[in-house]
């Protein structure tokens, strides 16, 4: 069963990377064989006998297979580490040629000057952790941090804190000392505080907010913990002016964090 699982998750991710499922089925196929005939890679993969030969012709042409012309032909799978290399490079090329598309292309619309009050969402861990350390990294004067559980301090959250400049104030607060603790031993934040955040947790126990960060007092991202496995979602907001960005600096900044001269670690 274990094997039936990673066979097919590996047959998905080279889908994502950009072949087509008989592709992926025989090179995974022929990655687990020296080498292999169309009848042979046919019984292994159930890809019919006739779209075998389609598929390798295809894989030859992307250097992920090679084939002996033998009678019957006999095709292997380059080396591992060979073949991830030019899946990579094919893969990367792609996105290059899609962003110089993307930043070619012509405006629709002229950009409205007007300041608008906006809100953004923004869903899935992985999305949110990106856009989190991009607002981090944009700081310039403070960074106000508040973690409601342990989960959110992954290693993403750790790598932007530690790389935000000294000369910007890095606040964080935590909803336990625990965790106040693990971020100290992560980072070296300005101050850190754990009093007042009760509002936090909603059954005493659990919160279900990931974390608020409000960075130079003007941008702020606030996500909000999934109750089972659902996806996560967060909302994000800037301008100086923003009616969420200024509850949430009223409410943040003057009454939960403490002055940044108390120097608390």
């Amino acid at each position: 069963m274990a094997t039936d699982e990673r066979l097919e998750e590996a047959v998905q991710g080279l889908q994502q990377l950009g072949l087509k499922e008989y592709e992926a089925r025989c090179f995974v196929g022929l990655s687990r064989l020296p080498s292999g005939t169309a009848k042979k890679l046919s019984e292994i993969t159930e890809v019919p006998r006739t779209r075998v030969y389609d598929a390798i012709r295809i894989l030859e042409s992307k250097g992920l297979v090679e084939i002996h012309h033998s009678s019957p032909q006999q095709f292997r799978a380059v080396p591992l580490e060979e073949a991830m290399d030019m899946l990579r490079g094919q893969y990367e090329s792609r996105v290059n040629r899609v962003q110089r598309a993307l930043e070619d292309l012509d405006a629709a619309e002229e950009a409205d000057a007007s300041p608008i009050q906006e809100v953004w969402s923004i869903s899935g861990s992985e999305a949110i952790e990106h856009r989190t350390a991009e607002i981090v990294g944009e700081a310039e004067q403070e960074v106000l941090l508040i973690i409601g559980d342990e989960s959110m301090l992954t290693g993403g959250l750790v790598a932007a804190m530690t790389d935000v400049d000294e000369s910007t104030a890095l606040v964080v607060g935590a909803v336990s000392e625990r965790l106040r603790e693990d971020i100290c031993d992560a980072v070296d934040p300005t101050a850190t505080f754990t009093d007042r955040l009760d509002w936090l947790r909603t059954d005493g126990s659990r919160s279900d907010i990931g974390h608020v960060l409000l960075v130079d007092r003007s941008k702020l991202l606030v996500s909000s913990l999934p109750p089972d496995a659902e996806e996560m979602h967060a909302v994000y907001s800037s301008g100086a002016g923003n009616g969420l960005v200024v509850l949430t600096r009223r409410l943040v900044s003057e009454e939960f964090v403490p002055p940044l001269d108390r120097g608390e670690h």
